[in-house]
């Protein structure tokens, strides 16, 4: 049970810093400022955050027309329900 709630809490806290990182890498584009790069925001998505970076695209309207977003995000989402699926598979079996 312990290992579920500190999975919880990184998926958690990695959402929250991937939505701010593409909330604010979407100010900095409007404000034709120093942005994020691209890898950064894919290596975060990656590192549990893609809800955060599912939630930014839906609710800032951020990197939806960017292919490797559009594509990347909900292959690393499809990715980590695998990994979990099967994890909870071979603890259940």
């Amino acid at each position: 049970m312990v290992y579920v709630l500190i999975a919880v809490g990184v998926y958690l806290a990695m959402s929250v810093t991937t939505f701010t990182a593409f909330a604010l890498d979407k100010r900095r584009a409007k404000l034709g400022k120093w942005r994020i790069s691209e890898k950064t925001l894919l290596v975060m998505t990656l590192a549990f955050g893609w809800p955060g970076a599912m939630l930014a695209m839906k609710l800032v309207r951020h990197k939806t027309k960017t292919r490797k977003f559009v594509i990347g995000v909900p292959i690393f989402a499809g990715l980590h329900l695998v990994v979990w699926a099967f994890a909870g598979w071979l603890v259940y079996r």
